[in-house]
């Protein structure tokens, strides 16, 4: 299991926002099981509302940001952009670093 920490900047962190967060994030961890910790911050400018995450693997951060006029749209986005990345990198640990070299 991970620790996840969620932090606000102008927007107070409700009970339906952590919920909300931490079942996105159930997501995100059945990818992978090497999740250290999450770092979640919460912003909101003049027109948007924002949401960014680092996740903390061995040897690896992996950050995603989004952007949104809703803050659970924008949540919704950063994890989906944040599955992406981790099949992304587990893809690269799988595959092997060089192709064999075929000489005729």
């Amino acid at each position: 299991m991970h620790t996840t920490n969620i932090t606000g900047h102008h927007i107070d962190i409700t009970p339906a926002i952590k919920n909300h967060i931490n079942e996105k994030l159930t997501k995100v961890s059945k990818l992978t099981d090497q999740i250290t910790s999450v770092n979640v911050t919460l912003l909101k400018d003049s027109k948007n509302q924002k949401a960014e995450a680092t996740l903390h693997l061995p040897g690896k951060e992996i950050f995603a940001a989004s952007s949104e006029d809703r803050l659970f749209h924008a949540i919704d986005s950063m994890v989906d952009k944040l599955a992406r990345q981790i099949d992304k990198h587990k893809t690269k640990q799988t595959s092997g670093t060089h192709k064999p070299v075929v000489v005729s």
